[in-house]
């Protein structure tokens, strides 16, 4: 059949005359982000983690794109525009049903939509292709990107593609999304999107149910058991998921046998590399190795060095100075207003350099280094090494990535909790990381600290942390509704990352983080500046001295550096410097301090990630704990 290009507007004129390609008849979902034009062609990625949606979206979208969480989630959902049609890209999926967020954000999309480019990875077949059969159940009207082309090519894997086509009844398009090799066959193919062949079987039971919810792909999730699609319909969940799944797994394996004709028996070191990533030994190796070198460029390289050169230096030598200069060519100085827009915690001033000059780096580099892991394929090897361990947090293999950036930056490390299946888990981990986890400027002075107190304090502190961090975890595991999410995750090939992907994915992602988080920064340097302006940080300390001297034993200065600490932790930390303490007495303070609420850049991200009402609970518990666990410490090691 002719491939040639032809004017996107006959898709649209098509729609009421050809078969294979319509508006579903199923009631629309009432979520604004996706049906904001009705009349649009809904055009929408799906298939498998990693197997090159987002590369495919990015080039039909031209970079025309709209990121937002979708409602009532913290799951982002990218739409974008293709020609005259909307485009969405999912969350990776190895089934459209309802186990975590990112399966419910995709099933809703899926449902939504008009034309499905179902992305296949071709050296794992027999895993994608269960997704595109049940895609072809529902009923919609499917296309197949056949990606990884090339390295079916280097294994001598042999797919018979008519063959394809024909046992699954739709168009199936061979590319390589890294070059896009193939892409010009993807606008024509959407012409001829077409419904596939759905195994007999199903029939039956699809007529009963559609009766009752008039739409095939709704009738089929109900009947595989998915309770939030019957509800919406009033009708009893099906009990019939293992018996389609089985049927769908047999149709997929019969297909299998018929198209693939020959597979070498082919390895490359990559594949030595990823092996030897998971096995006891060699994986825990590797695992510290990637951890450490994590830690060093980003916990030490961008978030101490670099940052100490952009923030110190080039924010508040060179661009603050300006600005106030600046400003008080316009608002004269001193007077209320000049103190909010460029004082001490001026909103101008502070806003700018937190956000350009603090947090952007940070960010940036955070994204960087994820790009690179996911690239190579080694993030889904990294969760399952830790899987088991975290578990007992509530946890899953997923959360290390947090738990670890943490020790460089927790605001950073709160962005990465979006990797984690649940809210739940996401609430866990943003926790923990607010209680336990010391960010690396805080670490720089709480080692000097405890390296002039002692080994004693060095012990005490270590040992009174690590326990803060289990017992957050193990409570909030109790005490949270649901459980932890089994680990599924496919072990794609280690590869080199390609640096034009990695480097495009990391611009892309913070420029988006930094257009969110703008205006929270700018609400908490108000909130600061006005609290300075009004004299409520001084009451603060008049309130915290009785707490700091009779609970905590320690001098009444050491307020002003717990409340330096809600600024930035490290001045906090760094506060403690100029007191004249006792060995145990620092172990006090520093504990206190940890433990302490986080500071302003932290407190914006985290009430912007979990929302006003869990930031806000977590930021009171981390006083609460502050001063409950250093009060109790100061009882039994201050004599």
């Amino acid at each position: 059949s002719s491939r040639n290009k032809s004017s996107f507007s006959s898709i649209r004129f098509m729609q009421s005359r050809d078969h294979n390609v319509h508006l579903d008849k199923h009631r629309h979902l009432d979520v604004p982000f996706l049906s904001d034009d009705t009349k649009k062609l809904k055009i929408v990625l799906a298939g498998n983690p990693n197997v090159g949606k987002s590369l495919i979206f990015n080039a039909l979208s031209d970079m025309r794109v709209d990121v937002s969480n979708y409602p009532g989630t913290t799951v982002e959902v990218i739409k974008g525009s293709y020609l005259q049609a909307a485009i969405f890209d999912t969350p990776g999926i190895y089934s459209v049903s309802s186990f975590n967020d990112e399966e419910r954000v995709a099933r809703d999309i899926i449902l939504d939509a008009d034309v499905v480019l179902n992305v296949v990875d071709a050296k794992h077949l027999e895993r994608d292709l269960f997704v595109t059969q049940q895609l072809i159940d529902m009923g919609k009207k499917i296309v197949v990107l056949l990606n990884f082309m090339d390295e079916v090519k280097r294994y001598n894997i042999e797919i018979d593609i008519p063959k394809l086509e024909h046992y699954l009844g739709i168009e199936v398009v061979p590319i390589v999304a890294v070059d896009r090799t193939g892409f010009e066959n993807i606008h024509a193919a959407i012409r001829r999107a077409a419904e596939g062949i759905q195994r007999e079987e199903l029939h039956s039971h699809l007529h009963v149910m559609l009766s009752m919810v008039g739409s095939q792909a709704e009738a089929l999730l109900v009947l595989e058991g998915d309770a939030t699609i019957a509800e919406r319909h009033g009708v009893e969940p099906g009990g019939k998921r293992d018996e389609i799944y089985i049927g769908r797994r047999n149709r997929v394996n019969y297909i299998l046998d018929q198209v693939v004709c020959d597979v070498s028996s082919k390895r490359r070191i990559s594949d030595t590399i990823g092996r030897w990533a998971i096995q006891p030994v060699g994986g825990v190796l590797f695992l510290l190795a990637s951890l450490y070198i994590t830690y060093l460029f980003v916990g030490k390289l961008v978030a101490q060095d670099l940052v100490a050169f952009t923030e110190d230096y080039l924010g508040k030598e060179i661009v603050e100075p300006w600005i106030q200069s600046v400003l008080l060519s316009v608002v004269a100085g001193p007077s209320w207003l000049h103190e909010l827009l460029a004082g001490e915690f001026g909103v101008i001033t502070k806003t700018t350099t937190y956000l350009f000059f603090l947090l952007l780096p940070l960010v940036a580099a955070f994204y960087l280094v994820l790009a690179f892991l996911e690239d190579s394929g080694y993030l889904p090897r990294l969760a399952t090494m830790v899987d088991r361990t975290l578990s007992h947090f509530g946890l899953n293999g997923r959360a290390v990535i947090p738990l670890i950036l943490g020790f460089g930056c927790i605001t950073s490390a709160t962005i990465t909790t979006r990797l984690l299946n649940t809210e739940r888990e996401k609430i866990i981990a943003t926790t923990i990381l607010q209680f336990a986890i010391p960010c690396s400027a805080q670490l720089a002075a709480i080692a000097a600290l405890l390296a002039g107190a002692g080994l004693e304090a060095m012990f005490v502190y270590t040992v009174v942390i690590l326990a803060v961090l289990v017992a957050v975890g193990t409570i909030l595991n109790k005490v949270l509704h649901g459980e932890v999410t089994p680990l599924l995750l496919d072990l794609p090939p280690m590869r080199l990352p390609r640096l034009k992907n990695v480097f495009y994915k990391t611009s892309l992602r913070t420029y988006h983080f930094m257009t969110e988080a703008t205006l929270w920064f700018f609400i908490g340097a108000v909130a600061v500046s006005v609290a300075h302006m009004t004299g409520f940080l001084v009451v603060l300390q008049t309130i915290l001295r009785p707490l700091t001297t009779h609970l905590l034993q320690l001098p009444p200065e050491a307020s002003t550096a717990f409340i330096m600490g809600i600024v930035r932790r490290d001045f906090g930390a760094a506060g403690l410097y100029q007191l004249t303490l006792s060995p145990m007495q620092v172990t006090v303070a520093l504990i206190t301090i940890t433990l302490f609420v986080p500071c302003i850049a932290s407190l914006m991200v985290m009430m912007k990630e979990r929302g006003l009402r869990i930031g806000f609970l977590i930021w009171l518990g981390t006083w609460f704990a502050a001063f409950a666990v250093g009060g109790l410490v100061s009882q039994i090691v201050i004599h």
